[in-house]
């Protein structure tokens, strides 16, 4: 990452009309009791203590209004314990979101041209010569080291998003016959 290059975060918990239902902690635990078949194996290998997983479950089980664990007692050996349809469709739904925000982040925070993951393999380092409106599109003339100049046309838009001018450095990125600019 580049010197400029800004750090994107987030945090994803689905909620509920009674507050919050389930965030990363407590996907993690349902995926232990999922796992392990047990709070008290799930809470030893997640570093909790028991009555923290045990109240976390009660919880959400509270504002849900559903269960979400099943629980059978043990003997010598301990009781299990294992998620209910109900607990296994919110597991489900809360991936489902966080991978969506995660795609989402990754794809929003490339720092550079060379992070982008393009087909167009011919990059060329070009200055911005003319900006010429012509009705709804903008008419941009970068001239190359060597002595050419290329010519691509752009919308409005993407000029406000490059924050384009005359003078500024940007790569032509050619194929076939359009010409793409970034900055």
């Amino acid at each position: 990452m580049g010197k400029d290059s800004k750090l994107i975060n987030f945090k994803i918990w689905l909620e509920g009309k009674k507050g919050p239902i389930l965030g990363k902690g407590g996907a993690a635990i349902l995926e232990a009791i999922k796992k392990y078949g047990s709070i008290s194996k799930a809470a030893e290998k997640l570093n909790m203590s028991y009555k923290y997983v045990w109240d976390y479950i009660s919880r959400i089980e509270k504002i849900t209004g559903k269960n979400i664990v099943k629980t059978y007692r043990g003997g010598a050996g301990g009781g299990k314990a294992k998620l209910t349809e109900e607990g296994i469709k919110l597991l489900r739904e809360f991936r489902r979101i966080e991978s969506k925000f995660t795609k989402t982040v990754e794809e929003a925070s490339w720092h550079s041209i060379e992070d982008l993951k393009l087909s167009a393999r011919n990059k060329i380092s070009c200055i911005v010569e003319d900006v010429k409106d012509v009705g709804g599109l903008v008419v941009v003339k970068v001239k190359v080291k060597t002595p050419t100049i290329l010519t691509a046309i752009l919308t409005k838009e993407a000029i406000e998003d490059l924050e384009l001018k005359l003078g500024d450095n940007v790569k032509a990125l050619v194929k076939a016959t359009n010409i793409m600019l970034a900055k």
